[in-house]
């Protein structure tokens, strides 16, 4: 069964309001906690390095 994971970030109004990742094999997952049974995001290690690299630095901020 897989594992997934919220941010210990998440509380308040909003709890469910955020995304859980979860190790999928040698790839990442990520899913909107809303949506569980919905669709989900697959990324290698190294490309959820990026996107993390990314969202930190603000380049995804809408």
């Amino acid at each position: 069964m897989t594992e997934w994971r919220k941010s210990s970030w998440s509380g308040g109004v909003n709890d469910n309001a955020c995304v859980e990742l979860a190790k999928l094999g040698d790839r990442v997952g990520v899913r909107d906690s809303r949506n569980r049974l919905g669709a989900r995001l697959e990324l290698t290690v190294p490309e959820f390095g990026v996107l993390l690299t990314r969202i930190r630095r603000g380049e995804l901020d809408l």
